[in-house]
């Protein structure tokens, strides 16, 4: 490895990606990397566009791109005339130039999907159950994987980087919160997700925290390209996070980066306002038990994509995640300087925009002296952006731009 890498420019864009390559050869892989990461981000490119944007030679730009084509990961458009000199032929993401499989599982349901080099969804499969058990999950895993890629030609099969997990981290420590007997949860307390994958499927494995990939899909293919830097919080059964700084999904040390649902916060329902876990106000389960106390069926959660008939149930949890989630924020941007805060979460779209809404509306009761403002905005994924994480970790550790990612023995 070049001893002078510091020496690669990461000069950033509007985008927030960084944008300056470099004409050393021994960072052939970064430039190609960062080539396909500018075409995903902005559509098709000329090699003059890349050349211009990038700082790398014409030449270099040309040759690299000439191989990515062969490669059959771009694909020529069509001509742009009408400018002085040869019509400019932008270069697109090549939909057949990679595949990815993608395999979330939770509290309450698992789904698999296929999804080809631009992010669109091939095929899907999912299974329901009242609580997961390992062993019935790896049986999932093992048709699934079997029946979305069924279709595929042994070329296109050829082409699968990768199966990517995205999953809750040590399940068994929400036993009380979500229901789950006792053995099962005792049963993840050892078990390996990923390594019982990698026994099955042929292609590399990838894991991280479900909140941390359901991120990385909002990276990847969501709306968020006028932010570098953000949190982004994700409201499931249990309530979780992810952390974007300087364009890059930032797992930390341990994979634990976001973990919103361990933020205390002022207990709302008690006079005292003793100190409790995020977790607690603004996850899903505790909606699931205002609506029995109610006398409703909380199925609809996952059945119906509107739930105003939920009434006053929703009417107050909604009032809770609110308040709750603005307290989070104001901690979390006195420890990080964020552009932004994106919430998402496994709701419908008009739930997403009220909690949003009022969110914003009580960051500003809040005294945030000492501290720059931030825009707090909707997420674009919704309930899929999970398994769609978990499908584009594969394509992040094969063609991104992350020097992270580019170094890692395992990329």
């Amino acid at each position: 490895m070049p001893s002078d890498i510091s020496a690669v420019a990461h000069e950033g864009s509007d985008d927030g990606l960084p944008t300056r390559g470099t004409n050393q050869s021994g960072v052939k892989l970064y430039n190609e990397r960062l080539i396909l990461s500018l075409v995903r981000t902005r559509g098709g490119l000329s090699k003059v566009e890349i050349a211009r944007i990038t700082g790398l030679s014409p030449q270099t730009s040309s040759v690299i791109m000439k191989q990515l084509e062969s490669d059959g990961l771009l694909l020529k458009q069509k001509p742009q005339r009408g400018k002085v000199g040869q019509p400019s032929v932008p270069l697109s993401l090549n939909p057949e130039g990679s595949f990815s499989i993608g395999f979330k599982f939770g509290r309450r349901s698992a789904d698999l999907v296929l999804m080809d080099f631009v992010g669109a969804v091939r095929r899907v499969v999912r299974s329901t159950y009242a609580y997961p058990e390992p062993r019935q999950l790896e049986r999932f895993v093992r048709s699934g994987v079997e029946e979305i890629t069924a279709p595929l030609t042994e070329a296109q099969k050829a082409r699968i980087c990768g199966l990517g997990i995205a999953a809750p981290f040590e399940m068994w420590s929400w036993e009380a919160e979500v229901g789950t007997p006792h053995a099962v949860m005792e049963a993840w307390r050892h078990y390996d997700i990923a390594g019982e994958v990698r026994k099955i499927v042929p292609w590399p494995v990838h894991f991280c925290k479900d909140a941390t990939a359901a991120c990385a899909a909002e990276l990847s293919f969501g709306r968020r390209t006028r932010y570098a830097n953000f949190l982004y919080v994700f409201v499931a059964t249990l309530i979780g996070g992810g952390v974007v700084l300087n364009g890059s999904l930032y797992p930390g040390r341990a994979g634990y980066a976001g973990s919103l649902g361990s933020v205390l916060i002022p207990d709302f329902a008690s006079e005292s306002r003793a100190a409790r876990r995020l977790i607690h106000s603004a996850s899903l389960y505790v909606l699931e038990n205002m609506i029995r106390r109610d006398g409703k069926d909380p199925a609809i959660l996952s059945q119906a994509d509107d739930w105003s008939s939920l009434g006053a149930p929703l009417e107050a949890w909604i009032e809770q995640v609110s308040d709750s989630l603005s307290m989070a924020i104001g901690s979390a941007i006195a420890v990080i300087d964020f552009e932004a805060i994106v919430i998402d979460g496994a709701f419908p779209a008009a739930v997403r925009a009220e909690i949003v809404k009022r969110t914003r509306e009580k960051m500003q009761g809040i005294d945030m002296q000492g501290v720059a403002p931030i825009d707090i905005v909707e997420g674009s994924m919704g309930r899929d952006a999970r398994v769609l994480g978990a499908a584009s970790l594969p394509l992040l550790a094969s063609f991104s731009h992350d020097r992270d990612l580019l170094f890692r023995m395992d990329a």
